[in-house]
């Protein structure tokens, strides 16, 4: 058998197995009785609470961890990248011993129910959640796409077009999102996750191998942990918008927190999330970034064509198609995880909220995945022309995610804030750091951030004082406790 048809069966046997084992599991895990909209909302977006701490933490992590991070990290080769993921175990802490006790106490199915309880309004609540889906599909649905599309592309030499490759991972994991829901996402998570952290350390170690441990002759900018000012990450934004960067990411944002909140209980959401950080910290940073620097002492500075290039080059052929099942794994993965909670954010934040109270969610599901798959796609030639995926989709990111995180902010570190104020400060913040990043960047966008967010926090409170005539009081992390009895 040729030796690209060995690669193609390894990877179908895999993508299968992993499909079998995923179905196997869902069709013996216990479904609930409840077939209210709360018991389907239930279901399909939190996997009836039934998800133990080992598929939290495989699911946290193959949620983040696609192609826009190999890829698109390793493409900047350099080491300086490994600080987002460094950063991230603060975040993931974050979340397990601040966050996620406030979603169980007031039993939330989304992340944006949090501000509607802690507000007493649902239009924060609906605004938050329709940001989120802005973000979700205009920005990571096509970057992963695109990313996992390149990647495959680079490693077989395949003819198909990205659009094409990418169209067959967009179905298929709209599939996983309609068909199984979070459980079958989380599920089928876990599994590619011990697939795909295995097959990634097996390419560390045989780049490292390909250079014989030998880092001499490349830039010491490129293996400096110290960013200059005009790095991806400066040293001095890790004391501004770094920190706040992760507590979004990881705290608030509803694709991540979701399969943290699926669990029986907050103490076994808490161990998966504690199990993340640990992986995050202990072996997701070589895999980001030693590849890349390799690749650049190997063929230069080839920019996101560098992971799928050493790859290829240090796999024997017969493994190659282990590690593309991998990749597609996690492609699919982060796709399917982004659509199930884009569902969750439409259904209980707006579609619950102002069109109909009893929405029928299994064929919710279906019509939005399909439609935000095709708006995926459409958007994939757009981030073909980038010249670094993952500075990109940061960048953009920063529109969205600061304001959002204000509202979290204000809505938990202070009482008697009015919820139309609140409104108006995250409206503030999209419009001014699309200012910064469209018409004036006086410093890096990581420091704009920061700066954004307090901006934000800062217009609540005074809209709120001076223009809706209440007293905003600030109650600090001692409020957290007494938030569950309010």
């Amino acid at each position: 058998m040729p030796l690209f048809n060995i690669q193609i069966a390894i990877f179908l046997l895999i993508t299968v197995s992993i499909a079998l084992l995923t179905y196997l599991k869902c069709r013996d895990a216990a479904k609930s009785n409840d077939h209210s909209t709360a018991g389907d909302n239930k279901e399909v977006f939190l996997a009836g609470g039934s998800l133990s701490w080992v598929f939290v933490a495989g699911s946290i992590t193959l949620t983040n961890l696609s192609t826009d991070q190999l890829v698109g990290m390793n493409g900047n080769q350099m080491a300086l990248l490994a600080w987002w993921e460094f950063a991230a175990v603060a975040g993931l802490i974050f979340l397990a011993k601040v966050f996620l006790p406030l979603y169980y106490r007031y039993n939330c199915t989304t992340t944006t129910e949090l501000l509607e309880k802690r507000y007493n309004n649902h239009h924060i609540r609906a605004l938050i959640g329709v940001l989120f889906l802005l973000g979700n599909i205009f920005i990571f649905i096509p970057a992963m796409l695109y990313g996992g599309s390149l990647f495959m592309k680079t490693l077989f030499g395949l003819d198909a077009s990205i659009i094409v490759i990418a169209t067959i991972f967009g179905l298929t994991g709209a599939a996983y999102a309609v068909f199984g829901g979070l459980r079958a996402v989380a599920i089928s998570d876990a599994y590619s996750g011990i697939l795909l952290l295995g097959m990634g350390i097996l390419v560390v170690i045989l780049a490292l191998m390909a250079i014989d441990f030998d880092f001499s002759g490349i830039p010491t900018e490129r293996l400096t942990m110290i960013g200059g000012n005009d790095t991806p990450i400066p040293w001095h934004t890790l004391l501004t918008g770094m920190l706040f960067i992760q507590i979004f990411y990881w705290s608030t944002n509803q694709t991540i927190t979701q399969r943290a909140m699926a669990s029986p209980t907050v103490e076994e959401g808490q161990k998966g999330v504690m199990a993340a950080a640990a992986i995050r910290l202990l072996i997701v940073p070589p895999i980001i970034v030693l590849p890349g620097i390799v690749s650049y002492k190997l063929y230069g500075d080839i920019g996101d064509a560098a992971y799928g290039r050493i790859v290829a080059d240090v796999l024997p052929v017969w493994l190659s198609g282990a590690f593309a099942a991998a990749i597609a794994a996690a492609v699919l993965t982060s796709v399917n995880s982004i659509l199930n909670s884009s569902t969750a954010l439409y259904v209980c934040d707006i579609h619950e909220k102002y069109v109909g109270t009893s929405p029928n969610v299994p064929k919710l599901n279906k019509i939005i995945t399909v439609a935000f798959v095709v708006i995926g796609l459409l958007l994939v030639p757009v981030y073909a022309t980038a010249d670094s995926i993952i500075n990109l989709v940061q960048e953009l990111y920063g529109l969205l995610s600061m304001p959002i995180l204000s509202a979290f902010i204000v809505g938990l570190l202070f009482n008697d804030v009015d919820a139309r104020a609140a409104i108006i400060a995250v409206i503030f913040g999209v419009v001014l750091y699309a200012f910064f990043s469209f018409v004036w960047m006086p410093i890096h966008y990581i420091h704009l951030m920061f700066v954004t967010l307090w901006s934000c926090v800062s217009v609540a409170i005074l809209v709120s004082r001076f223009g809706f005539g209440t007293r905003p009081a600030f109650v600090g992390f001692a409020g957290f406790k007494r938030l569950g009895t309010e």
